[in-house]
């Protein structure tokens, strides 16, 4: 596990500034939410976390390790996107060992790995199914037991949830709840929804037009706006 620290982070696309020279720490083990409306940066800024855009300007540190020129495959960090980009050829079990294969991980420890994830997220009974015989929920489920095989030090979330219907989100919201607690690994969780970003957060980030309004607790941020945005 790691801490995640951005130092004065700016990214920039021509001449439009995404992210303005923002600042965040993200404890060890603590579930971090970045929210904010469409087009706020929140997502731009998890990208650069996970290596898949440069820094402008600014430093991103995992742990005491300083990433910005770090190939993404080599940040110790596992991503979750909203479209779950299953590969629909292949059953749950090697979609969810595809990425240890890539990196030679032993057959055996591949199959360890696996099997405990899905135990953990309750799809140990599909494992030889393919994408196409599951449902929404539990096709999310493969893409986050992808993730959980990976051991990351960090795991960065990318509106998960924003292609399921309204009660099957409110269960993963839960689900998600309870695996951060018995996993303990350090999330970032982009979302533009202020109700998963309040009841998932150790702390949120309300961000808008490149910047952090504030970071707080749910309850700090709900009891004690910084400015009229935030309420």
């Amino acid at each position: 596990m790691a801490e995640v620290t951005l130092n004065k982070v700016t990214k920039r696309f021509g001449d439009f500034t995404a992210v303005k020279g923002i600042d965040l720490q993200v404890e060890d083990g603590k579930f971090t939410v970045l929210v904010g409306p469409s087009g706020c940066g929140k997502t731009t800024t998890l990208r650069m976390i996970a290596g898949l855009e440069e820094v402008t300007e600014g430093e991103i540190k995992i742990g005491d390790r300083v990433v910005n020129n770090v190939p993404p495959k080599d940040r110790d960090i596992a991503m979750v996107f909203q479209n779950y980009a299953l590969y629909p050829h292949m059953d749950v079990y090697n979609n969810m060992a595809f990425g240890l294969k890539l990196r030679k991980v032993p057959k055996d420890e591949i199959q360890r790995r696996v099997h405990a994830a899905a135990e953990l997220l309750g799809i140990a009974n599909k494992l030889k199914s393919k994408p196409r015989e599951l449902s929404g929920g539990q096709r999310q489920r493969v893409a986050v037991g992808r993730a959980i095989v990976r051991d990351p030090k960090v795991f960065l979330f990318d509106e998960p949830l924003s292609n399921l219907d309204a009660k099957l989100r409110v269960q993963m919201r839960t689900e998600l709840e309870q695996l951060h607690h018995r996993l303990k690994t350090t999330t970032i969780y982009v979302t533009h929804d202020q109700v998963e970003a309040m009841t998932l957060g150790d702390k949120i980030a309300v961000m808008r037009d490149g910047v952090i309004h504030q970071y707080d607790s749910p309850k700090q941020t709900y009891d004690h706006p910084a400015d009229r945005f935030v309420a």
